[in-house]
């Protein structure tokens, strides 16, 4: 698994977006028992702070320590630096598997195996994630552009498993027929140019060039965002669900 987020982990916790209450919604009904969760790549805890409303427990893992000194706190989260793909957790633990935005960067032969020895008889798993987000006609341009053009070649080559929409992995569980879901949130400018500054490659396009390529288009992206305080910003999200056994 990568760890391209450790060095922004106060800015990943302030930008970047939650998910929304459809996808517990679709999930809860189909567990036996809210027993035990696991919240695979936590980052900052947003899927696991869901969790903890309507679970007794959650595990709650990323390999980042980082990222864990940011996240949310509760009774029943527990926070652990592991690795997706080979943990602590005894065999049949857990009534579900989530993982957010991070599926695509793991060793996923070796995850689906511990997915499978952790997961209790009928539990769920479920991968989310989300694709580039929709302003407008005139601001999707412009992130677009900056997304192939500016910084294309920068990206790592897992992210094509998004592009995807996560239908190339190997997913070997009794895949479920979800929804259709948008993430709809409510930003202001500052926002969209916060997300921006999380993308793992302006990581690595600043590493390599020593200078930060969002401020290339942020004065284009304040001209065409306007006067309008305030923007319907929507993330198509990637769902994938199955009984792991």
């Amino acid at each position: 698994m990568k760890d391209n987020f450790s060095t922004i982990s106060d800015k990943y916790a302030k930008f970047r977006p939650d998910y929304p209450q459809t996808i517990y919604d679709f999930l809860y009904p189909l567990l036996k028992e809210k027993e035990r969760a696991w919240d695979c790549a936590t980052g900052n805890g947003q899927v696991a702070r869901e969790l903890a409303k309507d679970f007794t427990w959650v595990e709650a893992t990323d390999m980042s320590a980082q990222q864990l000194k940011h996240a949310y706190q509760a009774d029943n989260i527990h926070y652990s630096i592991q690795k997706a793909e080979h943990t602590q957790f005894a065999d049949d633990s857990f009534d579900l598997i989530t993982v957010a935005q991070a599926v695509h960067w793991f060793d996923l032969e070796k995850f689906n195996n511990e997915v499978k020895r952790v997961g209790r008889p009928n539990s769920i798993i479920a991968l989310i994630g989300y694709e580039l987000n929709h302003i407008t006609p005139e601001i999707d341009a412009i992130v677009q552009s900056f997304y192939a053009d500016i910084i294309g070649q920068y990206w790592d080559p897992e992210r094509r498993h998004i592009q995807e929409r996560y239908q190339s992995i190997p997913f070997p569980y009794r895949e479920l027929e979800t929804p259709e879901v948008t993430n709809i949130k409510l930003w202001k400018i500052e926002n969209l140019i916060g997300y921006l500054n999380t993308w793992s490659a302006v990581q690595h396009y600043q590493k390599a060039h020593g200078s930060n390529p969002v401020t290339q288009i942020e004065k284009d992206l304040r001209n065409a965002w306007g006067p309008v305080e305030i923007r319907r910003v929507n993330f198509p999200i990637i769902f994938k669900a199955g009984r792991i056994k």
